[in-house]
């Protein structure tokens, strides 16, 4: 199936169909394709993981999910409290009380979330 989206996107984009999405996102056996810069962030951004081994998952989903190639505007990077983090962060449970905490008291969701993940919750496992 998402052979048949790739090659869709593709032929949108060769044939000037407007709206075909980020056609890119398709190669490499699937993987998305991510600058050299956002590749480093999303290695660099699991050492926030909670605990060793939810580190180390991190790093591997990198590796599965992307590919270095050419830069991917359509993924949500964001910077707060000088920590720069992309894409969807899997947060532990203390973490998560983190972010509804923080909300609870006024801060933005997408800055508890990259605030707790970074700074909150993580163990020394």
């Amino acid at each position: 199936m998402h052979k048949i989206i790739c090659v869709a996107a593709l032929a949108a984009m060769v044939f000037g169909t407007t709206g075909a999405g980020y056609a890119m996102d398709c190669v490499a056996g699937g993987k998305q394709q991510v600058s050299r810069a956002q590749y480093r962030i999303l290695i660099r951004q699991c050492r926030y993981a909670d605990t060793k081994t939810a580190r180390r998952e991190c790093r591997a989903k990198v590796r599965r999910t992307y590919t270095i190639g050419a830069a991917n505007p359509n993924l949500d990077c964001r910077t707060y409290s000088s920590v720069t983090v992309c894409g969807k962060l899997k947060l532990s449970p203390r973490q998560e009380a983190c972010v509804r905490e923080s909300v609870r008291s006024g801060l933005t969701f997408r800055r508890a979330e990259v605030e707790c993940y970074a700074f909150y919750g993580r163990g020394r496992n």
